[in-house]
């Protein structure tokens, strides 16, 4: 399997988050978790003078801009840039290019190692949320969305529960 890489997707001016949410359903629907990862609207924190007031507001870093960190094959190129509100991929004619690690750290977004101390088979305790202090074994490990599946008590049936992985410990 080839590598996750962060690319960047032009839009419409306005349509970022409309944009986001198409993806993200698209994903979803298709069953592409493990191929388009995760899907940024990079917003960064601005000071405001309005009516002699200052406060802090949200806007985004890169109008028109989409961050995608996904796995570039033909599926999950069509499926984004058939996206309603997607121009294109920014790179070279058709080509999309992949940002580098250096331009990732700038933009503040690192490719953090994590190292988990568990593996399939293992028994568990989810450490907060809504399921806090539920034991279970873990089904699987997706180490792309840093993510285990377990599965959880739920009306009387077991129901699988995927959950990050500073949400669990080993027991």
């Amino acid at each position: 399997m080839s590598e996750a890489n962060w690319y960047v997707v032009h839009t419409y001016s306005g349509y970022e988050n409309k944009v986001k949410a198409n993806i993200d359903k698209t994903i979803e629907n298709r069953h592409l978790e493990n191929q388009i990862l995760e899907v940024r609207v990079p917003l960064e924190d601005v000071e405001e003078n309005k009516d002699g007031k200052r406060r802090i507001v949200q806007k985004k870093m890169f109008p028109g801009y989409v961050l995608i960190h996904m796995i570039m094959n033909d599926d999950t190129w069509y499926v984004v840039r058939n996206t309603r509100g997607v121009t294109g991929f920014v790179g070279p004619g058709s080509k999309p290019v992949a940002l580098s690690e250096a331009e990732m750290e700038r933009l503040g977004i690192q490719n953090v190692v994590v190292q988990i101390d568990f593996e399939v088979g293992d028994s568990v305790v989810i450490t907060s949320g809504a399921w806090k202090d539920t034991e279970s074994v873990i089904q699987s490990i997706n180490e792309a969305k840093r993510t285990v599946t377990i599965n959880v008590e739920m009306m009387g049936r077991e129901t699988p529960l995927e959950i990050g992985f500073a949400e669990v410990k080993k027991l």
